[in-house]
């Protein structure tokens, strides 16, 4: 297997820099790519050994583009996250002013959370969208814009400056960035982990949504994303991206699923992995009844009556 990462670049991308934020980025080739689309598929070809990309912001809520990739295609799995805190910097070709800003770019993601400075500074500025916050910065360097949205770092990788730095509209702004490899065994629960997965309802019917969520509810798991995506099969046709507390080893988590994938016309499980934001042992004791020894307790009761032992 090469000993590459892939993640979404150019080089100055908020991704290089929480990517370099893992140990093991160290031992690995970081090679980036133009679009997440091309990192997960570089996974996919065999061509690394995992892709590191963003997934969820705390402005916007998921990152539409990986969502899909990952809702599409040959199966991916996720086995890390990161959190990095963001905050933008103007970058423009030296000698440039304020007064002088007509376009601006960023990545679309990054437009929610400069919205409001925009309109106080640059009402006028016409919005182009771009690959990557890097990218944005590179066709500023190559004339194509006036300024880019990017992190102050990539100024000097791209031979601009910052007229302004520290943009943002939401105080203690973060994107949550994930590693994402092909499938294999998780790795062990380490007791503040989460678990992902993709749902598709059999049909559309009143209570559907309801059905999938109480198959968490009635085991006190809770959930910590749940958007809804098009599959592309007509208008109101949705399958659900959902993170939720606990490891698939967990009793409850795995009885969770069990329920799922009977009810569910298809299940994708993105995988079970360490939770950037709680160490091990920070995470709330599940409600009466929702534990994994009260789990086992029961299915060792309905065994015991099986057996006639009751």
């Amino acid at each position: 297997m090469p000993a590459s990462y892939a993640y979404l670049g150019p080089e100055g991308t908020f991704t290089e820099v929480a990517l370099r934020t893992l140990p093991e980025a160290a031992t690995r080739e970081l090679i980036p790519y133009v679009s997440v689309q091309s990192a997960l598929d570089a996974v996919r070809a065999g061509e690394a050994e995992a892709a590191f990309v963003p997934i969820e912001n705390s402005v916007e809520g998921g990152i539409t583009t990986t969502l899909d990739e990952l809702v599409a295609g040959a199966p991916l799995m996720i086995y890390r996250e990161v959190l990095l805190s963001i905050t933008f910097a103007l970058l423009v070709r030296p000698g440039t002013q304020l007064s002088d800003i007509k376009t601006v770019s960023a990545h679309p993601a990054a437009q929610p959370q400069v919205r409001n400075w925009l309109r106080t500074h640059l009402p006028d500025a016409v919005w182009e969208s771009a690959a990557s916050n890097a990218d944005a910065a590179r066709l500023v360097q190559e004339g194509r814009y006036d300024a880019a949205f990017a992190g102050e770092f990539a100024a000097a990788r791209y031979g601009l400056q910052a007229l302004e730095t520290g943009i943002h509209d939401a105080e203690n702004a973060q994107t949550r960035f994930v590693l994402v490899g092909r499938p294999a065994r998780p790795a062990a629960p380490t007791g503040a982990d989460k678990t992902s997965v993709v749902l598709w309802q059999r049909d559309d019917h009143p209570g559907g949504l309801r059905d999938l969520l109480g198959e968490f509810a009635t085991r006190g798991i809770n959930l910590m994303l749940l958007q809804s995506r098009p599959t592309g099969a007509g208008i109101g046709n949705y399958c659900f991206c959902i993170d939720a507390e606990g490891h698939i080893s967990d009793r409850r988590v795995a009885e969770a699923l069990t329920g799922l994938k009977r009810i569910c016309l298809q299940v994708r499980y993105l995988g079970s992995y360490p939770r950037a934001d709680v160490q091990p042992g920070q995470v709330q004791k599940p409600g009466p009844g929702t534990s994994d020894a009260e789990f086992v307790s029961a299915a060792d009761w309905v065994a015991r009556c099986q057996d006639g032992r009751f």
